[in-house]
C-alpha cells in the first residue's frame, strides 16, 4: 500500500517542467527558493520562469513540442494537478561556471543560454531533485496567485506506491546530475522526441518511443501491450489443421511462414507465398525463397492417414516449380494433421522431409507472436535440415521450441535478479562478479559458466533489447549492470 503522506500545499512550477517530471525525462526542477530534504508537495502547474524568457530561449530545443504543447494547455481559470513530489536534495548554484552549466542543460530539459539569462537577472538557481508520484486521480482546482506554494483547496491523503521512477532509478539519476556526468544516449534523446510527434497517430512510432524512453531510464513500464492481432488466426491452425479444409488450411500455413520471416517474390504462382491464394492444380502449397528456401505440402484431416503420393506429389511439383538444384537445396516440409503410412513415412525419411503437425506450428508462431525476437530463422535451419526426418522430425522442431522458451526464462530470470538485488541493496547498479555469484544461489532455471552468463548479460544491455543497462569495467568481472525494464514471459 506504501506509506501515507498529507498535502496541503503545491509548489508552483512551469507546467512543462512538472510535463517533464511525470514523463521521468528529467528529476530536476528549479523552485525559487531553498527546499527542505523530505519536504513533500503537490506539483501546482504555472507560467513563471518563462514569463522572464520566451520559452524558445528557456528549452532546449528537442523539448520545445512538448514545453508549447504543455503551455498551451494552461487555463486562465482551472489548473490540473497531477502529482505530488518529495525533495531528495537542493542546493543553489552559487556562481556556476560556464562548463557545469553546459553539463548542467545536457542533463535537464533547460537551454545553458537560459540558465546564463536567469543569472544575469541577479537570481539565484536553487537546483532541487525531485522523487515524483502520480495522483491516483488528478485535482482541479481553480487559479491561484503564484507564490513559491499555493495551499490545496482540501488535504489530500497519497501514499508513495505510484512512483514514476524506482529507488535505484532514481538513485543513478541523481549521482548522475550531482556528478554533471553527461549523458550515456543524446542521439536517443534527440530521436525519442522526434518521435513524440508521431505517436499520436503510428502505433509503431508509439511503441518505439515508449521503449526509447525505458532503454533512457525515463520509464519503467511500457503502456500496456495490445496482444498480437495475429493471434486470433493463429490460435485456429491446429483446429483447421485437424479439419476437411485444407484450402483453408493451406492459406494459414502461408500466412504463418511470413508471420514467422520467411517471404517470397511471388514471381511464379506455382511456387508463391501470397497467403491470400493457394498453389492450386499443380502448384506446390507453399515455397519460401528467403532466408533460406523451403518447400512444402499441406494435409489438412487427422482422420485420414496422409498415403505415399503426398511424398511423391512434393517431390513431382518441387522439380517441376524449381529444378533439381533449387529443390535439393529447400528445406522440405509436410505438414499434416493425420499420421503417415509405413510407405509414405519411409519415403519422407528418404528424401530428408520433415513431417510437422499443426499444433507444432501454431507452438512456433504463437511464440513469434508473443515474443517477436525469439524466433531466429537461421537457427532453425540447422534443426530442418539435420535428422530425423518423417514423422519424427515433429519432435526435434518441438524440442527447438522448448529451447527457445529455456533460453527466455534465463534472460528473464537474470534481468528479474539485477532488478532485486538494486532493490534489496539500494544500488544503482551491480557488479558481474557479484551478480554471478547471485546467480549460483538463486532459483535459477539452469547453471551458466561464467562467460557464458557475461555474453548473456552483454545481449539484454544491447540498445537493440533495451533490458538492462550496462557501464563499462576495466575487465569482464568489473562489468556493471542495471534495470531498464522487465521482461515477461507469456506461457
Amino acid at each position: 500500500m506504501g506509506n501515507s503522506i498529507l498535502l496541503q500545499t503545491a509548489l508552483a512550477l512551469p507546467n512543462p517542467d512538472i510535463e517533464a517530471l511525470i514523463q521521468g525525462r528529467t528529476i530536476a526542477a528549479m523552485p525559487r527558493m531553498f527546499l527542505n530534504r523530505g519536504r513533500t508537495f503537490a506539483l501546482y502547474p504555472a507560467n513563471l520562469s518563462v514569463d522572464l524568457l520566451p520559452y524558445e530561449q528557456h528549452y532546449r530545443s528537442h523539448f520545445l513540442p512538448i514545453a508549447q504543447k504543455a503551455l498551451a494547455q494552461l487555463n486562465s481559470d482551472r489548473v490540473l494537478i497531477k502529482a505530488w513530489a518529495r525533495c531528495e536534495s537542493c542546493k543553489p548554484l552559487d556562481n556556476p561556471e560556464p562548463l557545469d552549466l553546459e553539463a548542467l542543460s545536457r542533463l535537464t530539459i533547460w537551454k545553458t543560454e537560459g540558465l546564463q539569462q536567469i543569472l544575469l537577472q541577479g537570481r539565484y538557481i536553487f537546483l532541487a531533485h525531485l522523487r515524483i508520484y502520480l495522483l491516483p486521480q488528478p485535482l482541479e482546482m481553480s487559479v491561484q496567485s503564484s507564490g513559491n506554494f499555493v495551499s490545496l483547496p482540501k488535504s489530500l491523503t497519497v501514499t508513495d506506491s505510484t512512483p514514476v521512477l524506482s529507488e535505484s532509478i532514481f538513485a543513478k539519476r541523481s549521482h548522475k546530475l550531482k556528478t554533471f556526468e553527461p549523458p550515456e544516449h543524446p542521439e536517443l534523446e534527440e530521436l525519442q522526441s522526434a518521435l513524440v510527434h508521431l505517436s499520436t497517430t503510428n502505433p509503431k512510432a508509439k511503441q518505439l518511443e515508449a521503449e526509447i524512453k525505458m532503454f533512457l531510464g525515463w520509464s519503467e513500464k511500457l503502456p500496456a501491450a495490445k496482444p498480437d492481432p495475429d493471434l486470433d488466426w493463429i490460435k485456429t491452425i491446429a483446429q483447421i489443421g485437424n479439419s476437411s479444409d485444407g484450402n483453408t488450411f493451406e492459406k494459414l500455413v502461408r500466412k504463418s511462414c511470413v508471420k514467422l520471416g520467411f517471404a517470397n517474390s511471388n514471381t511464379n504462382p506455382k511456387a508463391s507465398l501470397n497467403p491470400e491464394s493457394t498453389g492450386g492444380a499443380g502448384g506446390l502449397d507453399f515455397y519460401c525463397e528467403t532466408p533460406y528456401p523451403v518447400a512444402g505440402e499441406c494435409k489438412a484431416s487427422k482422420h485420414e492417414s496422409v498415403p505415399n503420393s503426398v511424398t511423391a506429389q512434393l517431390i513431382h511439383l518441387g522439380l517441376t516449380h524449381l529444378g533439381q538444384d533449387r529443390f535439393d537445396r529447400s528445406v522440405k516440409i509436410i505438414l499434416a494433421a493425420g499420421p503417415l503410412t509405413n510407405p509414405a513415412n519411409q519415403a519422407a525419411i528418404g528424401s530428408k522431409m520433415n513431417v510437422i503437425r499443426p499444433e507444432t506450428l501454431q507452438k512456433l508462431v504463437e511464440l513469434k507472436a508473443k515474443q517477436p525476437g525469439s524466433i531466429d530463422l537461421l537457427q532453425l535451419k540447422p534443426c530442418l535440415e539435420q535428422q530425423p526426418f518423417g514423422e519424427e522430425a515433429d519432435a526435434k522442431v518441438n524440442r527447438y521450441i522448448d529451447d527457445v522458451r529455456e533460453k527466455l526464462k534465463v534472460r528473464s530470470h537474470i534481468v528479474q535478479l539485477v532488478k532485486d538485488f538494486l532493490e534489496r541493496t539500494k544500488s544503482t547498479s551491480v557488479e558481474f562478479n557479484q551478480l554471478h555469484g547471485a546467480y549460483a544461489f538463486s532459483m535459477s532455471p539452469q547453471p551458466l559458466k561464467y562467460e557464458e552468463m557475461h555474453q548473456i548479460l552483454i545481449e539484454l544491455s544491447s540498445p537493440l533489447t533495451g533490458y538492462l543497462g550496462r557501464i563499462k569495467g576495466e575487465d569482464l568481472g568489473r562489468d556493471r549492470f542495471y534495470f531498464l525494464r522487465d521482461l515477461p514471459l507469456d506461457d
